[in-house]
């Protein structure tokens, strides 16, 4: 983890984003825990692993975007050829056939683009709803949501925002175990604000997430 200096240093809107987190976390355990807590007691495994399959196809379009623009041609190819595998074989996603045939899936995002290109990863900010952030990585994050998220072109806006919102609720449940064990920690803001950092930090250098702490924004899209 880095040195809580380096944090602090990265962190002048702690104030603030204090009171932010606490309006995450009220909002959390008052509805979003309780829906995702529902929605794994009810939905039966092999669909709860699809549904989160089809958002992380989507997500993967999102992601061969980003490995052309920092010229990542060789991950762009594979990410090419897992969405058009898992898209049509896999069932829009719903089956990882690439992976199960030993793919590989790679994520990147604007944020890490930006990083790609120099830019520092500025103030850690948290975001209303969405949680740990950075200036960097807000308009990223934005970036993605708007102009390379394939849902954000759905015309049908009910039929648009009934995904966002399975997708809120497959992310939540998702990070279960991973915001659990957050909130155990002595300060659970700042250790999600320095898993956050490093993290993001590590794959901008194209490090391996595998240690992934879990602690990041929803990857949903906002719609344009």
């Amino acid at each position: 983890m880095l040195g809580c200096a380096t944090q602090q240093n990265k962190d002048p809107l702690e104030g603030l984003n204090r009171v932010v987190y606490k309006f995450n976390d009220v909002v959390d355990k008052a509805a979003l825990k309780p829906v995702a807590q529902g929605y794994q007691a009810i939905t039966p495994t092999p669909i709860q692993k699809g549904v989160n399959n089809f958002f992380k196809n989507i997500f993967d379009v999102v992601t061969l975007v980003n490995e052309v623009f920092q010229f990542k041609f060789k991950q762009a190819a594979n990410t090419t050829g897992r969405v058009a595998l898992n898209t049509t074989v896999g069932i829009l996603g719903f089956f990882d056939v690439h992976s199960k045939i030993g793919g590989a899936r790679t994520k990147e995002d604007f944020g890490q683009t930006l990083g790609y290109y120099g830019l520092g990863s500025g103030a850690y900010l948290v975001l209303p709803f969405l949680g740990p952030s950075s200036t960097r990585d807000g308009i990223g994050f934005l970036t993605d949501a708007y102009f390379f998220n394939p849902i954000g072109y759905i015309n049908d806006d009910p039929a648009k925002w009934a995904l966002i919102g399975v997708a809120v609720i497959d992310k939540r449940a998702e990070l279960m175990d991973d915001i659990d064990i957050r909130d155990k920690a002595f300060d659970p803001y700042a250790y999600m604000r320095d898993s956050y950092m490093q993290n993001r930090e590590n794959l901008v250098k194209d490090g391996s997430d595998e240690n992934d702490s879990g602690v990041k924004p929803y990857n949903i899209p906002l719609g344009n």
